[in-house]
């Protein structure tokens, strides 16, 4: 495979959470493909053993996998050290681990709080303090934050989830000002509404319809569409753009009613 000079990962290494399926593992297929070593975690070791032989295959590239449960901070820094032990560095490291537990401000528990801001932002940075070291030493890096549209908008209910994928935004812009000295750069991006089995579970079939409605193509976007811009910002493609959210809604947030 011909891969155009600005977008070549070989000889990168990327670890990619919640890799296993979905966004993580679409994300992780197209690294794979531009040329990167890969490292995929999630918390169900049959589905990344499964993951990792598909984001392989056909491809001249070492992909390894880990379980960890990101709730868990001790099992965050083994996941960092674990990483860089098997692949020898990580070079890109995309944090898109992530759960939502809709619940309105009046209803939220205590429970819920502690454990979608543990997986949803604070393991986010747990696991960048940890590899970003490393990065600086080789003056090159990219961090990348799945957020969401719902960290730049809202939906009734969606206050924890909202809370964290903004908290993502606001950590990447300060990230990037500390990193940017050592030619590191730290974005998010916010996908829209993606055909993934957390929407897919949680939303009602008129609420599907209606997040299809608001876009301007009319429709849900397939996971493999985020890889191209995450390899874009993982990639000397893009080089110059930190401290950004980049929006891949399909131009939902361009109607403003």
């Amino acid at each position: 495979m011909n891969m155009h000079p600005l977008f070549d990962l070989t000889g990168k290494c990327a670890l990619v959470t919640g890799g296993s399926k979905g966004l993580g593992k679409a994300m992780a297929r197209g690294f794979a493909e531009a040329g990167a070593d890969v490292f995929i975690s999630s918390r169900h070791e049959d589905e990344l053993k499964a993951a990792a032989k598909e984001i392989g295959e056909g491809l001249n590239v070492k992909v390894e996998w880990m379980a960890a449960d990101m709730i868990d901070r001790a099992q965050v820094k083994a996941l960092a050290d674990e990483a860089v032990k098997r692949l020898g560095k990580i070079d890109i490291l995309i944090n898109n681990a992530g759960s939502n537990q809709p619940q309105a401000i009046d209803e939220i528990t205590d429970e819920a709080w502690d454990r979608i801001v543990e997986l949803d932002l604070t393991s986010c940075m747990a696991l960048t303090r940890a590899l970003v070291p490393a990065m600086k030493e080789r003056k090159w890096g990219r961090v990348i934050h799945i957020s969401s549209v719902l960290g730049v908008g809202s939906k009734e209910k969606r206050n924890v989830y909202s809370a964290c994928k903004a908290g993502l935004i606001g950590m990447a812009k300060a990230s990037a000002l500390d990193l940017g000295p050592f030619n590191i750069t730290v974005n998010c991006i916010c996908p829209g509404p993606f055909m993934t089995d957390l929407p897919m579970s949680l939303l009602s079939d008129k609420e599907k319809e209606q997040f299809s409605n608001r876009t301007a193509l009319n429709r849900w976007g397939m996971p493999r569409e985020l890889a191209g811009p995450a390899l874009m910002l993982a990639s000397e493609a893009g080089s110059y753009i930190t401290g950004e959210a980049l929006l891949v809604d399909g131009g939902a947030f361009a109607r403003a009613l």
